[in-house]
């Protein structure tokens, strides 16, 4: 039974992310649990958790009178909640180099490198792939910090829309001009690496927390195109003007 119930509660709790961070839910609606139930063929009980689970991570919010309602972001939250993975990142990449990272971790780094290099040579660039093996990355960076506590909150904080090292990726083969920042994403990816494997702590440091304000770049260049930019990409329903 507790399987089952375990179950049913990560069911939820997937559907409900993913219509929440796609703009299928948009920022500002009250969420019924028996609603939920009854579109998502689940339970009250599971519904109730995963919702409780979205309120941690900060997607939604108890309303006034009980319940939930999702989120809206300003911008200032945004850029905030950026900024914070890049410290959080920052700090991963430092440990790495001064703790030492394992010549199997970074082996596993390179190959996952080596497969990014191989879906930017491809004239049509599979973002798709981009985004799954740039997360990859980020994951396997934060694994060689050797920090369960740190891993826990990049863990967190990247859950948020807007946060993630991908965020807007497998929208961009829409916009050309941010299939451009790619190639140099990767050579920063390439040099995060480097610094860690030679044991130079505060140039991995500076470099990832660089890397980090990418993302912020890229929600500036969404939010300063009126019309179909924004329009194509999903998640901004969250973001408030």
């Amino acid at each position: 039974m507790a399987h089952e119930s375990l179950t049913q509660t990560q069911k939820a709790l997937l559907g409900l992310r993913q219509r929440i961070l796609s703009g299928t839910i948009t920022g500002g609606t009250r969420l019924y649990e028996v609603a939920l139930a009854e579109e998502l063929a689940i339970s009250r009980t599971p519904i109730r958790a995963a919702l409780s689970r979205l309120a941690e991570e900060g997607l939604l919010e108890r309303g006034r009178g009980g319940g939930f309602v999702v989120r809206s972001f300003a911008l200032a939250d945004v850029v905030d909640t950026i900024d914070l993975r890049g410290v959080l990142e920052g700090t991963a990449a430092r440990y790495a180099a001064e703790r030492g990272a394992s010549p199997e971790d970074l082996a596993k780094a390179q190959s996952i490198l080596r497969e990014i290099d191989r879906v930017l040579a491809d004239q049509a660039i599979d973002m798709e792939s981009y985004s799954s093996l740039n997360t990859a990355f980020h994951n396997q960076l934060a694994r060689m910090a050797q920090s369960a506590t740190l891993q826990r909150e990049l863990a967190r904080i990247t859950a948020l829309p807007f946060a993630s090292p991908s965020a807007f990726l497998e929208d961009h083969d829409r916009i050309e001009t941010l299939q451009r920042t790619l190639i140099s994403a990767q050579a920063q990816h390439v040099a995060i690496l480097e610094a860690i494997a030679g044991r130079e702590s505060g140039r991995a440091e500076a470099l990832a927390r660089e890397h980090a304000r990418a993302a912020r770049r890229n929600v500036e260049f969404l939010l300063s195109h009126e019309g179909v930019l924004r329009e194509g990409v999903a998640s901004l329903a969250l973001l408030t003007d």
